[in-house]
């Protein structure tokens, strides 16, 4: 690129590169990690098949409904805009919910939500509150808008820190984010502990309930439906859900997220995109959501593997944090770049986590029994060698 300075006039115009235009609250963004690149994978560890655990997919894969509302849409649905309101499907997910569709808002994946949340609400120096460790979008999202974020931590056995949050929430945040269950740890707060985050948080906040992972957490009887307790609450809010998860959906990215008022929903309209959710994703959900029996039995062979696979890697000597989602959040004593790159030479793919503080821990979403048996093995394996 040239350097040479323009004239305009008598003045002189510096010459400036793309680089130099960008907001300084995106230069200093971290970059969202979506795990290693499985062909890469592949190729370094030889394998025929790569056993994939980074991105708390299904899999058990979606309703055999989605592939024939899938097939029956196709012809029409490639060459076509699909509808701009999502209307069928935000009645449909309204009528199961008994919510009126006017308060509900459809995302490319309930994270596309959270950007909108950020872009409509946020203004440079708003404070944010979530948890740590937690989602990365939750923190990068505020921060590009030029809001601070504040991290409240767990305790020391993962556990919900009421005296932080107490303080936390008294700092008067305008958006907070809570995940229940949390990612990537699994844990879940009890009924008393929503409650009391609830009721501290401030009513001129927006508060954000992140259900990404709730259907996996409903068998427990102690888990609180985050729609009923909001439901009756005179103040801002909005319970976000996925289908990418549980109803094994993540390829076509549609998510949801049920409002307090249709205001709220109105105010994200104004910032989306028109047609953020295509067809074929409309269409799948719906055919998704019909099918409470696949789903079910998602949720069961999922808390199975749970089970099963914490009792074995807690007999290895490992520290497991209890989950109520489809993922392990684990302590290796190793770095967790260390740990993930060994497993990658057996090719398998966790997620390093790198958040500080919790650098020797990798999250590993759970698969079948078979591929489960060989990420213990081999992580076993690894986590004995390096303390050698």
């Amino acid at each position: 690129m040239s350097t040479v300075p323009i004239k305009a006039g008598t003045d002189v115009i510096e010459p400036v590169t793309a680089a130099s235009l960008v907001r300084r609250e995106v230069v200093s963004l971290p970059a969202y990690d979506p795990g290693a690149d499985t062909d890469e994978v592949a190729a370094l560890s030889g394998v025929a098949r790569v056993v994939k655990l980074s991105n708390n997919e299904s899999p058990f894969g979606a309703s055999p409904a989605v592939a024939e509302a899938v097939r029956l849409r196709v012809d029409d649905s490639l060459s076509r805009y699909p509808d701009p309101t999502g209307k069928r499907l935000a009645e449909a997910i309204g009528k199961s919910l008994a919510v009126p569709a006017g308060r509900i808002v459809l995302g490319n994946g309930s994270e596309n939500i959270l950007e909108l949340l950020c872009q409509a609400v946020l203004d440079p120096g708003d404070l944010v509150t979530t948890q740590a460790p937690g989602f990365s979008l939750h923190e990068i999202f505020p921060r590009m808008m030029g809001a601070r974020v504040e991290k409240v931590p767990v305790t020391a056995e993962f556990g919900f820190d009421a005296i932080a949050w107490r303080d936390a929430l008294a700092a008067g945040p305008k958006l907070v984010f809570l995940a229940n269950p949390c990612n990537p740890t699994g844990a879940m707060l009890g009924a008393g502990e929503l409650g009391r985050v609830v009721a501290g948080t401030p009513k001129s906040a927006l508060l954000v309930l992140d259900e990404a992972y709730c259907e996996f957490a409903r068998p427990n009887p102690d888990y609180p439906d985050g729609l009923e307790v909001l439901r009756g609450q005179d103040r801002p809010w909005i319970v976000l859900r996925t289908f990418s998860k549980a109803y094994g959906l993540a390829g076509v990215r549609v998510g949801y997220g049920i409002a307090s008022d249709a205001a709220l929903v109105q105010a994200l309209d104004r910032v989306r995109t028109p047609y953020n959710v295509n067809q074929l994703a409309q269409d799948a959900a719906i055919a998704a959501l019909g099918d409470h029996a696949h789903l079910a039995e998602t949720v069961r062979r999922t808390g199975l593997e749970i089970a099963r696979v914490t009792k074995l890697l807690r007999g290895a000597g490992l520290r497991v944090v209890p989950s109520s989602a489809n993922f392990l959040f684990i302590e290796t004593d190793h770095r967790s770049d260390w740990v993930a790159e060994a497993l990658h030479r057996a090719g398998i793919v966790v997620k390093a986590w790198r958040e500080p503080g919790y650098e020797n821990f990798i999250r590993a979403s759970l698969s079948t029994p078979e591929d489960n048996d060989l990420f213990v093995l081999c992580l076993t394996e690894i986590c004995a060698k390096g303390a050698r």
